[in-house]
């Protein structure tokens, strides 16, 4: 079976479906593996090191002319759509619930489309969670991103000219991104108050050293696979007031929360942004999704009132080198649990393919 991979095209986008080493794996498989030119520049891979891993690096012409498979990082454009064929397959970032139109389009041209991001929490397929991998990387720069939009160190330091107070930092939601944003924000050396309102995140928040805001009524969130599915207007306006005095007193703020594929959760008005101290940032990382404040913008920075607001809708692509060689293992295992050398698979009796698998041919199954 021929495997195409593609330069991404989506503005801020570097990093590359498939690094050399998963070439290599692949084509160890009996895979066939057909790479754009220049596709993993950006993310630190030149053709070179494809072609010693076995790969036939190429023209995007040609790759789409031979590839059976397409493997992709961002969402497809219309643009990239228009290039695919009936009969081919989509290996992909999709989110579904967010892009009907996009799934339209697929199943319009004949692709069955398989969604990485719709990857089932079960223990067989752990090590090809995509959301979990690249989401651990983009915790960890949303701490770095948002200390150096900061007027002031993390670290308490004892110095002959005074003594300097470590950095208060809250963050909402201690999913796989919060969490590592606790331990990137901890090891910097500063305070650190989280808000969730999923109750089972309190023991794993206190393990790494930060303190968990409690906000009554956490029994009525309905929480399916570890993601929040839906949440009560009246547990939001119960965190809205259990944060109000960390927020006032934050440096840095960062915000996480997603719903399932869904619109994010609006979890900071922009009253509550008037009664942050001048100086203080907020990352937030859920502006794809529509944003948790409702200031920001995404991949844009706003100053209201003092406050630097950083919309971050691709947090994990600025890490691209790590964020492209552990979305490349993702695929490997994806494929090894989904595909032969000489087809993919489209049983629906596998929960794996029944969940990511969104278009088969001209159907829409998402």
């Amino acid at each position: 079976m021929n495997i195409g991979v593609l330069t991404e095209t989506l503005a801020g986008e570097r990093r590359v479906a498939l690094v050399p080493s998963a070439c290599l794996h692949l084509v160890n498989k009996g895979y066939a593996v057909h790479i754009q030119q220049g596709a993993g520049l950006e993310a630190g891979f030149d053709d070179t090191a494809y072609r010693d891993a076995g790969a036939s690096v190429t023209q995007r012409s040609d790759v789409l002319g031979c590839a059976q498979v397409m493997l992709r990082v961002a969402v497809p454009s219309s643009a990239e759509i228009a290039e695919l064929c009936a009969g081919q397959s989509l290996v992909s970032y999709i989110y579904p619930k967010r892009n009907r139109n996009v799934l339209d389009a697929l199943a319009a041209r004949g692709v069955t489309t398989y969604a990485l991001d719709a990857i089932p929490r079960i223990t067989r397929a752990q090590s090809m969670d995509v959301l979990s991998s690249q989401n651990n990387l983009a915790g960890y720069k949303a701490v770095i991103v948002g200390a150096n939009a900061l007027g002031r160190v993390f670290p308490l330091m004892m110095t002959a000219a005074g003594t300097v107070t470590p950095a208060k930092v809250l963050i909402y939601g201690a999913g796989v991104a919060g969490l590592q944003a606790i331990a990137t924000a901890k090891r910097l050396g500063a305070r650190v108050e989280v808000s969730d309102i999923r109750p089972e995140t309190k023991e794993q928040v206190e393990s790494l050293g930060a303190k968990f805001i409690m906000v009554d009524g956490l029994d009525r969130v309905n929480v399916q696979g570890g993601y929040v599915a839906d949440v009560d207007t009246e547990v939001l306006a119960r965190q809205t007031a259990a944060v109000e005095k960390s927020l006032a007193e934050a440096d840095l703020v960062i915000t996480t929360a997603l719903v399932a594929g869904g619109s994010a959760p609006r979890l900071i008005t922009a009253a509550q942004v008037d009664t942050m101290k001048r100086g203080a940032v907020i990352v937030d990382m859920a502006t794809e999704a529509g944003g948790n404040c409702e200031l920001s913008l995404p991949d844009t920075t706003v100053e209201h009132n003092g406050v630097t607001i950083i919309g971050c809708s691709n947090l994990a692509s600025l890490v691209p080198t790590h964020a492209s060689e552990l979305y490349a293992k993702n695929i490997t295992t994806f494929l090894a649990a989904v595909a032969t050398v000489d087809h993919m698979s489209t049983d629906i009796n596998d929960e794996i393919v029944s969940a990511t698998m969104v278009t088969f041919g001209s159907e829409v199954r998402a």
